[in-house]
């Protein structure tokens, strides 16, 4: 069995940062010793001095060629996995999609023939459109779904008339959910939206740079305490996707202090805590077009005021090319979704860790966040909520050999010619971040090294979640 040891580097766990040696036999951790202790004779040597080893990160909202009944992504899920793997991410969790008349098992089956081309290791939610009227059958899909290792689902407040589900179609799924189930949760306002759009159409105020107006954030605050409140009635675990607003966050908050059950989580994206809404009056809006879209600052999601509330860091990597974002000048027609796997940890961490430095040196009372929190946003606690844990988003023995190696001294600015996605552009062209993904490996193969791929197309595996456990 093929021995490797990483050697020297700053271990991040959700509990600690210990310089240590990290043992790999084959694909698994088999264990942590002090730097420089001899255990084997003869392994492979990674050095990981000056750099941080961080579990590799999971990425629990991803949408991989996706395809909406509407729009496609460009890519497919060679391109997607690999995207993933420059950026550290060495588990995706996307979605299968029922489209009309499938079962959720025919829904699985087709998505994950469309996934075998995967560098990475991959899970699944399914997106739900149509349960059974009968209750007793609607719970039995549920339950079946579950068992088959896909212990989540996908629900939205918005988007008629593929996607959107009413009160009454939320209610009815969260009580046919198996309490061991999580729904996540897509929240904004329907009517809201569809009124605000409607007043931007009728003043021919269609250009990309209406899209935030058309969906405003209390459209998104205002559906979160429905989908708590509801899911609460039901007896429903919930996950909020993408907060994109300070109080969106807050609402989380309140729900899990008041409440052990059921559940209620909530994850952001980078987008939400580097980006505002300005970017609509600049040269370049099409970039920028998102649902939730981005919020003014005075609504913005600050990561070092809300990391303590959250349970994940995600990406919603939707990988359009700009030709698809500027076909129509027009925010109605324009496919909504931004890249953003290969940049996540980067952002995260500098945003994180350095950020802090340079808003106390401007006399703000903030604190960076702990690089063991990074460790269970990004990778611990997704693993944890989708089944996942601690095959994935550990440093244990007997876990899968994932880790990022990341050398936090250089300082990159992030272009479009960098990438790796088709999009051809990134919504953070020349934002400079700190650190570089020096090594990542997946299963104990090295998988990335100082910018180069070594894996190829096909190694990744279906990873089946256990059922849902708080």
């Amino acid at each position: 069995m093929e021995r490797k040891i990483v050697r020297g580097g700053m271990v991040v766990t959700p509990s600690a940062v210990v310089t240590a040696d990290v043992l790999i036999e084959g694909e698994r951790i088999a264990g942590l010793v002090a730097d420089g202790t001899e255990v084997w004779a003869r392994a492979e040597v990674i050095d990981a001095r000056g750099c941080y080893v961080f579990p590799g990160v999971v990425d629990p909202h991803t949408h991989i060629q996706l395809d909406t009944g509407i729009y496609k992504t460009a890519d497919n899920w060679e391109i997607g996995t690999c995207t993933a793997a420059f950026g550290g991410v060495t588990t995706v969790v996307d979605f299968a999609t029922q489209f009309p008349d499938m079962t959720f098992r025919e829904a699985l089956e087709a998505r994950l023939r469309e996934c075998a081309p995967a560098l990475i290791d991959y899970g699944l939610h399914m997106m739900v459109t149509d349960l059974p009227e009968d209750p007793a059958l609607a719970r039995a899909w549920l339950t079946e779904l579950r068992d088959l290792g896909v212990p989540s689902i996908k629900l939205y407040t918005t988007y008629r008339p593929n996607y959107y589900a009413d009160d009454a179609t939320l209610l009815y799924t969260f009580r046919a959910m198996p309490r061991d189930m999580l729904a996540m949760v897509h929240c904004e306002n329907d009517a809201i939206v569809t009124d605000a759009t409607a007043r931007l159409v009728a003043a021919g105020k269609t250009g990309w740079a209406y899209h935030a107006q058309g969906r405003p954030p209390e459209a998104e605050v205002e559906a979160i305490r429905r989908v708590i409140h509801l899911a609460g009635v039901a007896g429903a675990a919930v996950y909020i996707v993408h907060c994109s607003t300070a109080e969106s966050i807050r609402q989380v908050q309140q729900a899990r202090r008041e409440r052990e059950w059921p559940p209620v989580y909530g994850e952001t994206c980078p987008q939400y805590f580097w980006l505002d809404d300005s970017v609509y009056q600049g040269p370049r809006p099409e970039h920028f077009i998102l649902q939730p879209p981005l919020r003014p600052r005075d609504w913005q999601v600050d990561l070092l005021q809300s990391w303590q509330a959250l349970s994940a860091v995600a990406t919603d990597h939707c990988d359009y090319t700009l030709a698809q974002k500027r076909e129509f000048a027009d925010f109605t027609r324009t496919p909504g979704g931004l890249p953003g796997l290969e940049t996540l940890f980067p952002l995260t961490y500098t945003a994180a860790v350095h950020r802090a430095e340079q808003r106390r040196e401007g006399g703000e009372a903030v604190e960076p966040v702990p690089l063991p929190a990074l460790a269970r946003l990004l990778s611990a606690e997704p693993a944890r909520l989708f089944g996942l844990y601690p095959q994935k988003g550990a440093i244990l023995p007997g876990s899968d050999a994932d880790l990022l190696i990341y050398d936090p001294e250089p300082e990159v600015v992030l272009r479009a010619e960098q990438m790796h996605t088709v999009a051809g552009y990134t919504p953070y062209e020349g934002v400079t971040v700190k650190g570089q993904v020096r090594t990542v490996l997946s299963r104990g193969m090295v998988l990335v090294h100082e910018g180069q791929l070594r894996g190829e197309g096909g190694r990744g595996r279906f990873l089946r979640g256990k059922p849902f456990a708080p």
